[in-house]
């Protein structure tokens, strides 16, 4: 079961104040129906944010739209298979549609195979660049196309320990985090006089639903794999997803308006 993150809102004396960091803003997330791609749609409905969320999940998707509606805000689910690069498209023309404007794009949707060079067959490589580069690609071009009708926006790459460390077991995945860090500077340069932003945040080591079945499939339970993690991070533990939200807050917030190019790293102290 999905376990949300804590809300971004201070109670204080009974009363409830909302930061609504991102209110009236349109937020489109790819892979937004688990891990930290749900976990921060539901905080930028909190947060006064639409949200169009992108994923193959039809349950937890309606699931996070509902939570979204609870705290008065909007969203949709928009079923997407990246692997088809039309898709990538109509996500943001559904977003479009609905709301009127895209504001920002937080591309979350990936794979991370255990593939290294010697074993990593056709498929295995091509579904991994399908979905983890080219869809992101293809995703931005699109963000791109509609944020410059609205003067402006914010996109965010999902980044890796992995483009920097080159860890092992994962060849094909590394290689399309770090094309992706090119990306980020691509759009950063081409797109910043029309105040489109484009940022890479590196996320760390994270107990996420599609790291637990793995882990779970090589025989390794999660409180196993959180002890194996705690003794290898310089910080002590794994990241949860609570850890990244301060972050894509205000990388889509008009607070980092200034910012764009830039590489943030999240990740317990690993790979300094």
């Amino acid at each position: 079961m999905f376990s949300p993150c804590r809300p971004t809102l201070t109670e204080r004396k009974g009363t409830r104040m909302e930061f609504e960091r991102l209110k009236n803003k349109v937020i489109v997330v790819s892979g937004g129906t688990k891990g930290v791609g749900r976990a921060f749609a539901e905080v930028a409905g909190r947060e006064g944010a639409m949200v169009v969320i992108g994923g193959r999940d039809e349950k937890a998707g309606k699931e996070a739209v509902r939570n979204i509606k609870t705290f008065g805000s909007d969203g949709i689910f928009v079923h997407t298979d990246l692997q088809k690069m039309e898709e990538c498209k109509r996500l943001f023309d559904a977003g479009f549609e609905k709301f009127g404007k895209i504001d920002g794009f937080f591309n979350y949707a990936g794979v991370t195979p255990v593939s290294p060079l010697d074993t990593c067959d056709e498929k295995t490589f091509d579904w991994v660049t399908n979905v983890n580069y080219k869809a992101a690609f293809f995703c931005c071009q699109a963000a791109v196309n509609y944020m410059r009708m609205n003067g402006g926006g914010s996109i965010v790459l999902t980044g890796s320990a992995h483009a920097w460390g080159g860890q092992k077991d994962r060849a094909a995945y590394a290689m399309t985090k770090g094309v992706l860090r090119i990306l980020n500077e691509h759009i950063a340069h081409q797109y910043a006089a029309e105040q489109i932003r484009c940022n890479y945040l590196t996320l760390g080591w994270t107990p996420t639903e599609g790291e637990v079945e793995l882990r779970l499939s090589q025989g390794e339970r999660e409180a196993e794999l959180r002890k194996r993690a705690a003794e290898i991070l310089p910080m002590g533990r794994m990241c949860e997803r609570n850890d990244y939200m301060e972050a894509l807050i205000y990388l889509m917030s008009d607070a980092s308006a200034m910012m764009t190019g830039s590489t943030f790293r999240l990740t317990a102290g690993e790979y300094i």
